[in-house]
């Protein structure tokens, strides 16, 4: 959690808020990867794509 706050400082310092997005899409598409390696949600994703 110490990464995301520090993460969070140092966009507000340097006004760099259009990471936010990016930052974001590449979680969830993370999430996605993991929770389609060997789960039971993974036949949902593959119709998703």
């Amino acid at each position: 959690m110490s990464f995301l706050r520090e993460l969070w400082v140092f966009m507000r310092v340097r006004k760099k808020y259009w990471l936010f997005p990016v930052v974001f899409l590449m979680l969830l598409l993370g999430g996605l990867i993991v929770l389609g390696q060997s789960s039971a949600v993974a036949p949902m994703i593959y119709t998703i794509f």
